[in-house]
């Protein structure tokens, strides 16, 4: 099939732009060493308190951000293909400009650009991220004592994880291989791509962790990206781009939401990250952060693990952080609002292109006649979620009614509901 001129001129724009960040691994770039963790946890319990420090390799982007500038100079900005080609070249070029400056403080600014700050409102002109992460927190400290005599960690290793999961997902993506890996140098439990899915090796997981990497990691970002590879016309829906981010999180997490996986301490490790980013950015150093996480029943191991997602790129002395983190929730409300406006305007079937590859949420309005017209092609895959449509309606359509109902209005003895007779 012959394609339109305009469809063609912007679809070899995009392998353009796949090509030029085929290089770019902004997390890889900024993990840490295992060395760095086991030198300073060893320091730490004989009671020697010291700062890590760890070097960032540098890298001259000069002929990408070029190649980034042409391809958005010659994309349609009236054209929504042009559009969202200028605006993945754009957070691409912000994220080369970040690893320049690994290692000081100037990467929170590139970082914010990238992912925002935890003092940013939420939508809908709600309260900010960090708020919202501190009431989960006190909600969740609050809950924390009652629900851990209901539901005991039973934990597993990671070994005994992969081999769980593995079945699982081969006998989800019949057409694909997504291969369950372990790695030592992880710094997330986990993180997947359309090809794998890698667990933290050393690690314990509970039964919650199983269900959430398989609806997160596997039903979500594997899910996309296969997606996106499946696209005839736009390859860099398989890649994604760091504008792409909270939409992707935050779809991930809602998927653990939706299905009953998000249990409390998940919503309370989410909201942690965005209180230390906050501290870190006020001045809190590495140390204080650490302290901060193990302060709140992490254990040493997972507290190093969270302060340097905080730290990653950034000076450990304080005064700077990288914000990733602050996506989770703010993604989360986000593609929740967008499931809830899917729900009252009829549109679900809206919802369902949001898999067709690695967009945000803008990507999905813009791109809804092309995939009306065969340009952008329907997922190939959708999570087991999706497949249950009248169900997903229904829990939205009972969500969108049970706001309207004030909490802080409303007494036990409201609750009897007339059964006393």
């Amino acid at each position: 099939m012959t394609l339109p001129p305009d469809i063609a001129h912007h679809a070899a724009l995009d392998a353009r732009l796949v090509a030029a960040v085929r290089g770019i691994r902004l997390l890889q770039a900024l993990s840490w060493p295992a060395h760095v963790e086991e030198t300073f946890l060893a320091a730490w319990t004989i009671g020697r308190i010291h700062l890590p420090q760890v070097e960032y390799p540098r890298e001259d982007f000069g002929e990408v951000r070029a190649e980034l500038e042409a391809v958005a100079a010659e994309a349609d900005a009236d054209h929504p293909l042009g559009r969202y080609l200028i605006a993945t070249a754009e957070s691409w070029r912000i994220a080369t400009r970040l690893l320049d400056v690994a290692g000081s403080h100037r990467l929170t600014a590139y970082s914010t650009r990238l992912y925002g700050r935890p003092v940013e409102m939420l939508p809908g002109e709600g309260p900010t991220n960090l708020d919202a992460a501190r009431h989960f927190v006190a909600l969740a400290d609050d809950m924390d004592q009652e629900l851990r005599a209901i539901e005991p960690d039973a934990v597993m290793s990671a070994e005994t994880l992969r081999d769980l999961l593995q079945p699982e997902i081969d006998a989800f993506f019949t057409g694909h291989r997504v291969e369950v890996e372990l790695d030592p140098d992880l710094i997330a439990k986990a993180a997947a791509s359309p090809s794998r899915i890698r667990i933290r090796t050393n690690t314990g997981f509970s039964e919650y962790d199983r269900q959430q990497l398989l609806l997160h990691e596997a039903f979500v970002h594997s899910l996309t990206g296969i997606n996106g590879r499946e696209q005839p016309h736009l390859r860099s829906l398989a890649r994604g781009a760091p504008r792409t981010t909270a939409t992707q999180e935050g779809l991930a997490t809602f998927a653990e939401l939706i299905s009953g996986a998000m249990d409390i301490e998940r919503m309370k490790r989410i909201s942690l990250r965005i209180v230390a980013i906050d501290m870190a950015i006020s001045g809190a150093d590495f140390v204080q952060v650490f302290r901060f996480f193990l302060d709140a029943g992490q254990s040493p191991a997972d507290s190093f693990s969270s302060a340097q997602r905080v730290f990653r790129g950034a000076p450990t002395g304080g005064g700077a952080a990288f914000t990733k983190d602050t996506v989770y929730l703010h993604g989360l409300l986000g593609v929740h609002t967008f499931f809830r406006w899917c729900l009252r305007h009829r549109r679900l079937g809206l919802a369902r292109q949001l898999f067709a590859g690695k967009l945000a949420l803008e990507d999905v309005f813009a791109f809804e006649p092309l995939a009306e017209a065969g340009v952008i092609a329907a997922p190939r895959y959708l999570p087991p979620w999706m497949h249950r449509a009248n169900g997903l309606a229904g829990m939205l359509a009972f969500s969108l009614f049970a706001n309207k109902i004030r909490l802080d209005r409303v007494d036990a003895d409201d609750l009897v509901l007339g059964l006393g007779v």
